[in-house]
């Protein structure tokens, strides 16, 4: 099962069993991890993954709600 948190201020961090891909379909080498952090400010240095750079520049409090009813074609 692979897990998403989305963090208040910060990446979401995925854990599990899991691969990384690019636009084309490539595959980033994880070096055997099982939990990474993905940028959502769009601030990192080492996009698509998280480094930090978000810090007291990126505000988003974290809160679950429900996504309304699929829409059918």
């Amino acid at each position: 099962m692979v897990k998403i948190t989305v963090n208040n201020n910060g990446s979401l961090k995925v854990e599990g069993e899991f691969e990384v891909v690019d636009a084309a379909g490539k595959t980033y080498g994880l070096g055997g991890r099982t939990a990474v952090s993905l940028c959502r400010c769009g601030l990192s240095n080492n996009k698509p993954f998280c480094d930090g750079s978000h810090r007291d520049r990126f505000e988003h409090k974290a809160e679950a709600f429900d996504l309304p009813p699929k829409k059918n074609p």
